[in-house]
């Protein structure tokens, strides 16, 4: 589930200078396109919506229903990041860079992670959320094509491989290079499906946001 929400904030935003990666030129207007409309901005707040798809769920047909979870994103350079999630149920997913805490609140639950553990996964997600910085060393990036609404699809793949991910396929308006669907498909044929919602809220977060306490009896869970 960690692994999950961090690939997903990895590239969900995917907001910034991809241009340099591209030797493309219609591979190079697209990536441009997503940093004009996500970038250079301090912090942002966005909705998402996940949908979990095993293997086994895929191969039986669409009357299987995945599980959907909803909720806010929020994100401030260079290494902040913050999901709050509303439904099925209430959980928080919060980084500073440093130390990592998942909050059940149904359980009255957290679990903390230090950057030691994280230090691969935070690394990467600064990379990104500064401008992509060294990015072209860790992956791949190919314009599949579009789908049948004729949205761009994206291919983005690890490169070298990295634990149980295989790629990651981002759907993109074209024009307004909004990014309607993050897409992350595992290695035992799994797929994690992130919407986000195209509106976007500009923030200027305070510097406690991204800072989580433990409620007052908590289980706390050293990771």
């Amino acid at each position: 589930m960690i692994k999950r929400y961090l690939m997903a904030g990895f590239l969900l935003l995917c907001l910034f200078p991809w241009s340099a990666l591209a030797q493309d030129q219609k591979l190079s207007t697209i990536l441009d396109g997503i940093r004009k409309r996500y970038g250079l901005v301090p912090g942002l707040t966005l909705t998402y919506e996940r949908e979990v798809i095993t293997k086994s769920m895929a191969m039986l047909g669409p009357q299987v229903k995945p599980e959907v979870a909803s909720g806010m994103i929020h994100y401030k350079s260079p290494h902040f990041l913050k999901f709050q999630q509303e439904t099925p149920s209430k959980e928080i997913l919060v980084t500073d860079g440093n130390v990592l805490w998942w909050y059940i609140q149904a359980k009255n639950q957290a679990h903390r992670y230090s950057s030691h553990q994280l230090s691969q996964e935070v690394k990467l997600l600064g990379d990104i959320f500064q401008g992509l910085r060294g990015v072209e060393q860790s992956f791949v990036i190919l314009q599949k094509g579009e789908d049948d609404k004729g949205a761009l699809i994206l291919e983005v793949t690890p490169s070298p491989s990295w634990g149980d991910i295989d790629h990651i396929d981002l759907t993109i308006t074209p024009g307004s290079y909004h990014i309607q669907k993050v897409e992350i498909y595992n290695l035992l044929g799994g797929l994690t499906r992130f919407k986000l919602g195209d509106s976007i809220k500009e923030e200027r977060f305070k510097d406690d946001f991204f800072k989580f306490t433990p409620p007052s009896g908590a289980r706390v869970i050293e990771e």
